[in-house]
């Protein structure tokens, strides 16, 4: 009997999962429940090809894990059997906790509960489930074990799911500048003083992945029509919430129900049983349910924003070198009451403001170093010919007014 499923995979074609610890989690209803999520949750609305799931990531960056570690073994690098099924299971697992378009739901139904502390409440149910057996996953993952370079393979300036999500998100929405060598970079990596770093025959494919990262962030990530569309969605939410807390009966599905009629933070969360089982049945279909609904609610305000999103009338976008003034915020607030016909205080529901800012690279957070021949390492930046360092850590900023179109 073959020892491994085989599923097939648009981007890198046959994706084996060795039956046994590995094939249980992919099948774990958790993991399951990531089908159910899109991976770049509202850029569809600018790159309709964007449909692929958070499951689909996961699987990429676990075969991308499962190439690392025959590379590293290759090199001579000591990876036991235990610890290469630990850093597959723990990158399985990584975005398990993620709720429906993803940052989206953490400062509007829930607050201070990132998506990785829900990761780690969801291993922790699964690991309870399976005996202990992902006690030395959840170690790697929380960067508890030894060997740092495991870790680093997880979440690292580097690591597997950034390889994965650039080459699928650029793969899905068409933007082929943000095809990276994912083969070539994973083939390049090395270990030295429990460090992963890159062998300078790589260094052209680490030049191509930074700008790349730069290129999509702005392309895809934060493009403005994406990021204004996902401002209607984080107000129609906030306007959900504030009319169940005046006791208003809104239709929700059960889950996002739980979500709009209690005052969730993170001590909640934890102290609640149910808060979990809760955020474990939400997905993009309760949202996309109750937004629906809501366009005939007789509250003018979430009706207008949840027909907004429905009918992707999007929210218009200026883009501001400079911090906007409170007096241009307050008139374009009263302009919007008045063509709206509701109160000043309510028309804030009909705009954004918001400042963006992406970091092509931090140096002093989490650095790329290059290997030479010699056996030294030198940071990227002091590396490439091309990229230097003022360049690659210039702190980009943006400021974003969305507001209603009329």
């Amino acid at each position: 009997m073959n020892d491994n499923k085989i599923i097939s995979d648009p981007v890198f074609g046959f994706i084996k999962v060795p039956r046994g610890l590995l094939l249980d989690i992919v099948k774990h209803p958790l993991t399951q429940r990531l089908t159910r999520i899109k991976q770049l949750g509202l850029a569809s609305v600018v790159y309709p090809g964007a449909q692929h799931t958070r499951f689909q990531h996961s699987l990429g960056s676990f075969h991308l894990m499962s190439e690392a570690i025959v590379s590293l073994r290759q090199k001579g690098i000591f990876i036991f059997d235990s610890e290469a099924e630990a850093i597959q299971a723990a990158i399985l697992m990584h975005d398990i906790g993620h709720g429906p378009f993803s940052h989206v739901l953490e400062n509007t139904l829930i607050r201070d509960v990132s998506h990785e502390e829900i990761s780690l409440m969801m291993m922790d149910k699964i690991n309870q489930e399976m005996k202990g057996a992902l006690n030395l996953a959840i170690s790697i993952f929380k960067d508890e074990y030894p060997k740092r370079f495991l870790h680093q393979l997880i979440s690292s300036q580097l690591d597997m799911d950034r390889l994965d999500y650039l080459r699928r998100d650029s793969f899905f929405t068409g933007v082929t500048e943000g095809n990276i060598g994912s083969a070539r970079i994973i083939k390049m990596l090395n270990v030295v003083d429990d460090n992963l770093v890159v062998e300078y025959k790589g260094i052209y494919s680490i030049e191509n992945y930074l700008t790349t990262r730069r290129l999509m962030y702005w392309q895809v990530y934060l493009h403005k029509a994406t990021v204004a569309y996902e401002k209607i969605l984080v107000n129609v939410l906030l306007r959900a919430k504030e009319l169940a807390s005046q006791g208003k009966e809104l239709f929700a599905t059960p889950a996002l129900h739980y979500f709009l009629y209690n005052d969730i933070d993170k001590d909640f969360f934890i102290s609640h049983e149910e808060a979990l089982l809760n955020y474990e049945l939400l997905d993009d279909n309760d949202i996309w349910s109750s937004v629906k609904t809501w366009m005939n609610h007789d509250d003018k305000i979430l009706s207008t924003l949840s027909k907004d999103l429905i009918n992707r009338n999007i929210f218009k976008v200026e883009i501001h070198e400079d911090p906007l003034s409170k007096e241009k915020i307050k008139a374009i607030q009263k302009q919007l009451s008045e063509k709206a016909g509701v109160s000043f205080e309510d028309a804030r529901y009909l705009m954004s403001v918001n400042t963006i800012q992406k970091d092509m690279y931090n140096i002093n957070d989490d650095h790329i170093s290059i290997l030479h021949k010699d056996g030294t390492t030198e940071d990227i930046t002091d590396a490439s010919e091309i990229l230097n360092v003022a360049l690659l850590s210039k702190q980009i900023r943006k400021y974003y007014l969305c507001y209603q179109r009329f």
